[in-house]
């Protein structure tokens, strides 16, 4: 049987990937919508300098029989990670999006978020 945190990763992870398609659809073709260099430039460091070293620390972590000298690397690229999110959407979708690019963007993050969480406890609970 699964740990149920499988189960939570498993969902959450579907939600968050629903939620990034449907996102990336409607910006492109319903807004028909070109992001400025400056918001291209913030959503590719948060990939690129917060959730590809996180996906390297967590699959570490994953694969060794001591997961405890990745916490605080794996805790301090999710801080800085959280903190491109919060710029990105403050800056960039605060006032632009509506009711459901936002949902999209809940469904995104908190999925993610949820997901993460789930993965934590079964590593480190």
């Amino acid at each position: 049987m699964l740990p149920p945190q499988l189960w939570i990763l498993f969902f959450s992870g579907i939600i968050a990937t629903l939620g990034g398609v449907l996102d990336w659809r409607f910006h492109r073709y319903v807004l028909k919508m070109q992001l400025s260099q400056k918001e291209r430039d913030a959503e590719a460091q948060a990939l690129g300098l917060g959730g590809l070293p996180m996906f390297a620390l967590m699959w570490g972590a994953m694969l060794s029989d001591y997961p405890s000298p990745y916490l605080i690397p794996i805790l301090v690229v999710l801080i800085y990670t959280v903190v491109l999110i919060c710029y990105d959407e403050f800056v960039f979708h605060r006032k632009r999006c509506g009711k459901k690019e936002n949902l999209y963007h809940r469904m995104l993050v908190f999925g993610n978020g949820i997901a993460w969480l789930a993965w934590f406890h079964l590593i480190y609970g």
